[in-house]
């Protein structure tokens, strides 16, 4: 499911006690603050009989100001050949870095399964430093040492550090 939402003490509490009083198991999230609201992607497991009353007790969310979307799960894709990696993107702000880097990714048919981003004060200069970590699925067919290169032609047009390691396994 999804939550959205302006942030507030005590929300996640609200759904994590409608997910235990419908005899659900909280298995797994990604829950963030950015800019006063609140945002959430988790996956619970809940008995069948359940299912229904969990998202109707969910929807009376709505009047506490959240907006809730319940996807059940589907069977995932059997797992194929893939290395991941990880990318540490750091450098003065300016629009498009983001853009320029998952164009590169998508090129070579890199999957972004966790995007992490910020700016922030530089010491020092104090300009806005731009730094983003991903962590990278990469398919088999994909050439490591071209998305490098790739990766530090655009690290160096747009004057900012890229570092891009694979993870061995």
């Amino acid at each position: 499911m999804t939550i959205i939402g302006r942030d507030r003490p005590g929300l996640v509490e609200s759904v994590a006690r409608l997910v235990a009083d419908h005899g659900g198991n909280w298995l797994e999230s990604r829950m963030c603050r950015l800019g006063g609201e609140f945002a959430g992607i988790l996956r619970v497991a809940v008995p069948r009989e359940q299912q229904d009353a969990l998202s109707r007790a969910l929807d009376g969310l709505t009047s506490q100001g959240l907006r809730i979307v319940v996807q059940p799960e589907h069977d995932a894709p059997p797992p194929s050949s893939s290395r991941e990696a990880s990318l540490e993107v750091v450098g003065q702000d300016r629009p498009g870095i983001v853009r320029q880097i998952a164009a590169a990714l998508a090129r070579q048919r890199v999957n972004v399964e966790e995007f992490n981003s910020e700016c922030h004060s530089a010491p020092m200069s104090g300009e806005s430093l731009f730094v983003a970590r991903a962590r990278l699925r990469m398919p088999e067919a994909c050439n490591a040492a071209d998305l490098r290169r790739d990766l530090e032609k655009i690290a160096a047009d747009l004057l900012v550090d890229v570092t891009f390691e694979e993870i061995p396994h």
